[in-house]
């Protein structure tokens, strides 16, 4: 392309401080929940960007949270909204989703937005799927706090 930029797509990515408060509130969250959970952000860009377990997390919510947070980044969608959005499908559609290296229906990833522009996704692993829902909110209210947005 020459000059012409109107077909590019503008892209903005989380930054580390609002990555780190989110993970912060997220866990603290687990925390007076009393589970003990993993946390996960991935950026637009699908890199890990932050990462952290509590101790006594169970080993296998390090991988399930990663996954949560990089399909939340990847696609902008809850999973009870991708639930919501293939209501009307064939069950290929579902079943095609879930054959993709990465794909998980299990809820408690959730898309982060700043000012209309997806910048990522935070999954949380180590309690109920409500659970792990109301962590990742927690997060995504931490940094809407900070940032007054």
């Amino acid at each position: 392309m020459t000059g012409n930029h109107e077909a590019s797509v503008p892209r903005r990515i989380i930054s580390v401080q609002a990555t780190r408060i989110a993970m912060e509130a997220a866990l603290a969250e687990a925390d007076a929940l009393g589970v003990r959970s993993c946390v996960a952000i991935h950026d637009s860009g699908d890199n890990l960007v932050g990462f952290l377990r509590m101790p006594g997390a169970f080993h296998i919510s390090s991988q399930v949270a990663q996954l949560k947070s990089r399909q939340a980044a990847g696609l902008g969608l809850a999973p009870a909204d991708m639930e919501a959005a293939l209501a009307g499908e064939q069950p290929r559609v579902q079943r095609g989703l879930e054959a993709v290296d990465g794909f998980t229906p299990v809820h408690g990833g959730l898309p982060i937005h700043d000012n209309g522009y997806l910048v990522g996704g935070i999954g949380v692993s180590g309690g109920s799927e409500a659970q792990d829902v109301q962590c990742a909110q927690a997060g995504i209210d931490a940094i809407k706090r900070q940032f007054g947005q």
